[in-house]
């Protein structure tokens, strides 16, 4: 299954705040559809289903992405959870757009894939990219990416700045002091569910 296009305030109705996804907040508080304002009881699979599905719209994942995610954190030492987070915090679109530097993910992303952003003075077009820390993440020397990111910096998605990046409003620059700690990770999500899911279709 490919990455989600459609309406992005009818995900966030049904699974909750997504900051990742968009700024919108929905109107009705209750899911979308004909039975969204029904009680329903939920299994212990579509509880798990919801936080995995939470997960992939937030970073904007295709699930064949996010199984390679779920299998790398697993083959690393420490929490499989902890450490699925750190690969999905660290990417190079999410990165920007914890910066400021961009409102939403998938607007951070299309930063990236068209070239406005550097990594170490190097144009890095890749959305998936890890930052990694001692790495300087910047803006092109152009006119029209300079101008996106400080109108995007005015604004941000987010008030804070994690205490892993260090922004440099003045230059566009950031730098990358080290790995993402758990309490910077602005979506509530139960991470252990996610590994739970993985590990009973696996």
């Amino acid at each position: 299954m490919s990455r989600y296009r459609g309406p992005r305030l009818r995900v966030a109705r049904r699974l909750g705040d997504l900051p990742g996804l968009t700024r919108k907040t929905a109107r009705r508080a209750y899911p979308p559809g004909q039975h969204g304002q029904a009680r329903r009881k939920r299994s212990e699979y579509a509880v798990r289903l919801e936080e995995k599905q939470k997960l992939r719209f937030n970073y904007g994942l295709s699930e064949r992405q996010l199984l390679r995610y779920v299998r790398k954190a697993r083959r690393a030492s420490g929490s499989t959870g902890q450490v699925l987070l750190q690969y999905l915090e660290m990417r190079l679109d999410n990165t920007v757009f914890r910066l400021g530097m961009a409102p939403t993910i998938p607007a951070a992303r299309q930063l990236v894939n068209h070239g406005h952003i550097t990594v170490n003075g190097k144009v890095v077009d890749i959305a998936s990219y890890q930052c990694r820390p001692g790495e300087t993440i910047g803006v092109r020397n152009r006119d029209k990416s300079r101008e996106m990111v400080k109108a995007n910096l005015q604004y941000p998605g987010l008030a804070n700045v994690p205490s892993h990046l260090e922004l440099d409003k003045n230059n566009l620059t950031a730098t990358v002091n080290g790995v993402i700690e758990r309490e910077w990770v602005a979506l509530s999500i139960n991470e252990l569910l996610v590994v739970e899911y993985y590990s009973r279709m696996a």
